[in-house]
This record gives structure tokens, sequence and C-alpha cells, in this order.
């Protein structure tokens, strides 16, 4: 993520992120009012993995306290002691912050009753092996995720190492929680079995449209395009379903399905909306540039960020113009098992 305050931070393009969060508010309300309503902690123990910086941390922690004072405050319950532990990687301030990869042990054993995680656990932990022929050649030419003209091993790849790290998230998230806790995860995800279905991956191709235009200009190498893949994987509800059952520490509780507009701005509710394409695409290039700069510029030069996102936000807002894209979003209730 872009750190900071600045135009391109994080902080100021998390808006779509934000609604997220606030559509997964209920199951995460259901979820934490049912804990406490079987057990009656003293001390409650949660965790928000992911949680990166800016508004949208302090705005799940505040949704979390609200929950458990309004389940208080009907049987008028004294409040547990409440312990709120923030997870991201390195580098960035938190008030109580866990730094390291959720992908590995993060906690003490049995030490969580609560954790959440909105917008991360579709982020891999590395690369998938496997992109690469034996002679080292890259298999996902022109291509920086999955893709219609991707060869098949490359959809078993990412396939491959989702279902890896998921595994061992749950499996390293098992060992720090209480049983009977609860865990709420929210995730982009894909409706259907396709894994290059235009709802998971036109986002990205619109993309490597840009950059090829400025392969085509001179402007980056070919072989830079080829040489880069993006760790990162949207699966189906059935695919997810399938790591859950396989790990086997969680029931699945519920699972919700939302769709939401590429443009946060873009809200389905205003009538009258006027559609503005060029606002749009912006909107859209600054919500992906705030969480992929970095990978970008170390990979292809800082030099090529911003022309790399004016072609971008160009691709995005003729897009939209055509079809009104989605992402979808895929929110989890688990229960540890006893």
């Amino acid at each position: 993520m872009v750190g900071g305050a600045g135009e391109t931070s994080y902080a100021n393009n998390s808006s779509l992120q934000r609604i997220i969060i606030r559509n997964s508010r209920p199951v995460v309300q259901a979820c934490i009012q049912d804990l406490y309503c079987t057990s009656f902690p003293e001390i409650l123990n949660m965790a928000d993995l992911g949680c990166s910086s800016g508004p949208n941390t302090l705005l799940v922690i505040k949704e979390i306290i609200d929950a458990i004072q309004e389940r208080c405050h009907q049987p008028r319950r004294h409040m547990p002691e409440l312990r709120m532990f923030l997870n991201d990687l390195p580098g960035t301030c938190f008030i109580a912050g866990v730094p390291g990869s959720f992908y590995g042990r993060l906690f003490p054993r049995v030490s969580l009753d609560f954790v959440h995680s909105s917008n991360s656990v579709h982020w891999l932990s590395q690369v998938p092996e496997g992109l690469q022929s034996e002679m080292g050649l890259a298999l996902n030419k022109e291509n920086i995720y999955m893709a219609k003209s991707s060869p098949p091993a490359v959809f078993k790849a990412y396939l491959k190492q989702f279902q890896r790290d998921f595994s061992l998230f749950l499996k390293f998230r098992s060992e720090e929680m209480t049983c009977g806790g609860r865990m709420v995860l929210t995730l982009v995800g894909r409706k259907g079995e396709e894994p290059s279905s235009r709802d998971c991956c036109c986002l990205w191709e619109l993309l490597v449209k840009a950059l090829m235009e400025m392969v085509s200009q001179g402007a980056i190498q070919r072989a830079k395009v080829d040489s880069f893949d993006l760790p990162y994987y949207s699966p189906s509800a059935k695919e997810l379903k399938a790591v859950i059952i396989m790990e086997g520490s969680f029931v699945l509780d519920q699972l919700q399905i939302t769709e939401i507009n590429w443009d946060a701005n873009d809200n389905d509710d205003n009538e009258g909306f006027f559609f503005d394409k060029e606002a749009s695409g912006q909107n859209v290039a600054k919500f992906l540039r705030a969480a992929t700069e970095p990978m970008l510029a170390n990979h292809f030069g800082e030099e090529i960020i911003e022309e790399l996102f004016r072609k971008y936000a160009e691709n995005v807002g003729e897009h939209l113009a055509k079809e009104k894209t989605k992402h979808v979003i895929f929110t989890i209730s688990m229960t540890k098992k006893v």
C-alpha cells in the first residue's frame, strides 16, 4: 500500500474498502454478539488482520465495540475488558501493532476470541510458483494475472498458491484462537468457477492494456511485462469452502456475497447520478494505485507510474461507459471447532 496521507495514499483512496467494511457490518455484529452471548467472558481478545492504515482501521474497531456494548446493554451486563490487536506488514504505525505476515503465527496459543480481516486475504504470500517453463521462460506472457490467454498451468499455479496460503492462514488462526472463538473475513471473490471471468480479471486486463500501450511507445520493455505477475487471487465460493473443509479447524457459519461498483463514488442508490467517465476512471485508478504502486514501481521503475495510471484511468473510463462492472465481495463467518 501507498503510505502517508498524500493524494495517492491508501488512506485517502480507500473509500471502496470502507463500503465493503460497512456492508459486512451485519455479519460482524451477529458474530460478536453470538460470541458474547455464549461465553460472557470478562476479557475479549480480538485481532484485525491486514488492517493497513488510515480511517478504516478505527472504523472496524468502533463497530466491534458498538456491537459488544449493544449486547451488554440488553441484559445489563458489565462490559468486558477489550484487547484489540492490529496487524499488518512492518512499516506502518499502529495503536498497538503486530507486524508480520498473517500467513504465519502472530499471537500466543489460545489467546484470541475474535479475529477480523477485511480486504486482505485475496493477497497471496508470494507470486505463485510454476509461472515459468523449465527453461525459465515466462508462461503468462503479456498478462500480469489470470486471463483467457493464460495457459492452464497458470490457473493451476494460482489456485495451488491460494489453497496453500489460505490453509496456513486457517491453521495458524486456529492455534491462536480459543475454542468456540469467532472469525469474520471479507475478501474479493468471483461468482463463477471460470478463473478468468470478467468479474475478477477485467480490472487487471485494463492495467495490462495500459502497460502494453507503454511497451508500444518504447517506455517499457515487453520482457518486463512478461516477467511481472500479481500475488493475488479471487477465489470462487466453492474453492473457498473447499479449503475450509479440507483444513478442518473451523465451521463455516455464514457466507454473504455482495457486489460493489468499481467506482466507490458511483452509488446505485443515487437517483439522477450523472456518469462522468473521466472522473470514474480517475477514481478507480486512484484506488488501484494506492494498493499496487509500490509493487509496480519496484518492478517497472517509479518514472513510469504517473503515465501508467493516466492511461489506466482512460481505459477504465472507456470500459465503464460501456458497462458497469462490479467487485464481487465475500464475507464469511466461522467458528473454531471445539
